[in-house]
C-alpha cells in the first residue's frame, strides 16, 4: 500500500534532501512539496496526503500556525513528522500528536524509524472497525421495504414454529441442503429451500450474500476481522459471536464499501 505524502519546508535544500531520502522507501508516494504553512494548507486541501512532513520555522505560518488552521476549519488531519535543526520544539510537536519529530540533518536510520511509525498508525486508522462507519451509513440510506419482501419469516426450532421478524435475523446460513437461521433469541430451520429463494423474499438493503454459503444481515455485523491473504470475516451479533467468511468476489466489493 503507498502512502501518499508531502513535503513543506522554507529551505529548497532542507527539501531535496528529504527528496533523495525517500526515493529508499517504495511505499512512500511523494504527491507534493510546499515552502510555507499557506502552500501546506493548499496541498493538504487538495491532494489529502495521508503523511506531512512538516518544517516547524517558517516565515508567516509556522507548522504548529499550520495545524491550528486545520483544526479550526475541522479538517481531517493527515499525520505529520515535524522536520527542524532545533530540538527545543520536541515537547510541543507531540503536544499536538505528530507522529515523529526529525532534527535536520536528517539521518536514514532515524527516518526509517519514523516512516515505520506512521505505516503502524495508517493501518490502525484504516482498521476495518473504524470503517463500519460505512456500513452504517449504507443502513441509514437504504430505500423503504420494496413490495413482495417479507417482514416475517417462519422458523421451526424444537418442533415449534415462530414467526419471527426478518429484521431480528442475524444471519442464515446453508448446510446439508438445510437453512438455518439465527437470532438473538432462536436457531432453527428456515421452510425456504435455497439461500436464493430466502434471498429473495428479504430487503437488499438489509441482506447481504457475503458467501454462497451465508446471508447476513448488515445491521447485525459487530467487527470485520482480517483473515488470511488480504481476506475477511465478519464476526456477528449472536450470542456466539459467529465469524462468518466473505468470498473472494464479496471481498471486493466489502474493500469498495469500507475503502480499504
Amino acid at each position: 500500500m503507498k502512502i501518499t505524502a508531502v513535503i513543506v519546508d522554507d529551505e529548497q535544500p532542507a527539501r531535496d534532501e528529504l527528496v533523495f531520502l525517500l526515493k529508499g522507501f517504495p511505499d512512500i508516494e511523494l504527491v507534493g512539496q510546499g515552502k510555507n504553512g499557506l502552500e501546506a494548507l493548499n496541498l493538504i486541501r487538495e491532494l489529502g496526503p495521508q503523511l506531512v512532513f512538516l518544517d516547524v520555522q517558517m516565515p508567516g505560518l509556522d507548522g504548529f500556525g499550520v495545524i491550528k488552521k486545520l483544526l479550526e476549519k475541522k479538517a481531517r488531519l493527515p499525520f505529520f513528522i515535524f522536520a527542524t535543526a532545533y530540538d527545543n520544539y520536541a515537547v510541543q510537536a507531540f503536544e499536538v500528536n505528530a507522529l515523529d519529530y526529525l532534527l535536520k540533518p536528517v539521518a536514514r536510520a532515524r527516518l526509517e524509524k519514523a516512516i515505520g511509525r506512521t505505516r503502524q498508525m495508517i493501518e490502525a486508522a484504516a482498521s476495518t472497525n473504524q470503517k463500519l462507519d460505512r456500513l452504517v451509513q449504507m443502513v441509514e440510506e437504504r430505500q423503504p421495504l420494496p413490495p413482495g419482501k417479507a417482514n416475517k419469516l417462519l422458523v421451526k426450532s424444537s418442533g415449534r414454529l415462530y414467526l419471527v421478524d426478518s429484521d431480528d435475523v442475524i444471519y442464515a446460513s446453508i448446510e446439508d441442503g438445510v437453512i438455518s437461521i439465527v437470532t438473538r433469541e432462536l436457531e432453527g430451520q428456515s421452510n425456504f429451500r435455497t439461500v436464493e429463494e430466502l434471498q429473495s423474499n428479504l430487503d437488499p438493503n438489509v441482506f447481504w450474500r457475503v458467501h454462497r454459503s451465508h446471508l447476513i444481515n448488515i445491521n447485525r455485523i459487530k467487527e470485520v476481522v482480517p483473515w488470511f491473504k488480504s481476506s475477511y470475516q465478519l464476526k456477528m451479533d449472536d450470542r456466539k459471536q459467529t465469524e462468518i467468511p466473505v468470498s473472494r468476489a464479496q471481498t471486493r466489493r466489502l474493500r469498495e464499501l469500507l475503502n480499504l
